[in-house]
């Protein structure tokens, strides 16, 4: 078992809310649980996962390969999810992508040196009057991402990752 006990009580709870029959229902539930606790869901993970809902390890992997909220490879402490879909490209998405990729020095599905900071491209957000939009570590949305706003959130976000290190 590669995850901890509280994390399978929290997947429990999830294949509780379904039938005996059906614990493929709490397929994404568990990856979410699994990825907050190891930081991505490595091939292990995903194997741990199936093995523990009793589901093929290709039904676990196709959830955490389709959905852009899984991270499959390691990501940098906080993961910036840039909507770049049409309407918040409209509305300056492409210009806040191309902000922060100057502004950290890296290109989308990379990761700054320090380990910090993974950008990515998202897809609609259903914001799209309150773009441009991101989303930090697929909890926290970030709208009207202005640069000011954009260089005050990555100076906190930096202040919090120093402030773990210690």
């Amino acid at each position: 078992m590669l995850l901890s006990e509280q994390a399978y009580k929290k997947i429990d709870r999830e294949i509780a809310k379904y039938p005996a029959d059906q614990k493929q229902s709490a397929i994404m539930a568990s990856l979410a649980i699994a990825q907050d606790e190891q930081g991505w869901v490595s091939p292990e993970v995903i194997q741990d996962v199936a093995d523990y809902l009793g589901q093929p390890a290709i039904a676990v992997q196709e959830n955490a390969t389709f959905y852009n909220m899984f991270d499959v490879r390691p990501v940098g402490k906080f993961k910036l999810t840039v909507c770049t879909n049409l309407p918040c490209a409209l509305r300056d998405g492409e210009k806040t992508a191309d902000y922060l990729k100057t502004k950290l020095g890296i290109g989308f599905r990379e990761t700054t040196a320090d380990g910090v900071f993974t950008l990515v491209e998202g897809e609609c957000m259903g914001a799209c009057g309150d773009s441009p939009v991101l989303i930090v570590n697929n909890k926290h949305m970030c709208v009207r991402m202005a640069p000011e706003k954009i260089d005050a959130m990555l100076a906190e976000l930096s202040e919090a990752a120093r402030g773990d290190s210690k």
